[in-house]
């Protein structure tokens, strides 16, 4: 277990993994056990984020994000209507949503 300071702020580094310390914990002053509850918390937190997957298809799931539920379909996040709720959702219905929905325009860089 590495405790540091990177790019996006203190950190620890734990069996090739990198759990973000916050502003709450200093990486000189940490402690043991300040570390692994940190690292419990972000363990919980991706585990709540599944909602559901399904069969079907492993790459199509419905996950918990910052902005409220989503639908990961591939490389595709697509957002779920506020009228529908996300733990009911068919296979079926997903499918839909992801065809109903447009692709992403991609920014092309302007040559002079």
């Amino acid at each position: 277990m590495v405790a540091a300071i990177g790019r996006f702020g203190p950190y620890i580094r734990h069996k090739s993994k990198f759990y973000s310390l916050g502003k709450l914990y200093d990486p000189h002053t940490v402690v043991e056990q300040e570390a692994i509850e940190v690292i419990k918390a972000k363990r919980k937190a991706d585990a709540e984020k599944m909602i559901k997957v399904f069969e079907e298809d492993e790459t199509l799931q419905i996950l918990k994000g910052r902005w409220g539920p989503y639908i990961k379909f591939g490389k595709r996040n697509i957002k779920i209507p506020k009228d529908q709720e996300p733990t009911e959702l068919t296979y079926e219905q997903c499918l839909k949503l992801a065809e109903e929905t447009p692709q992403k325009k991609t920014k092309s860089k302007k040559s002079k």
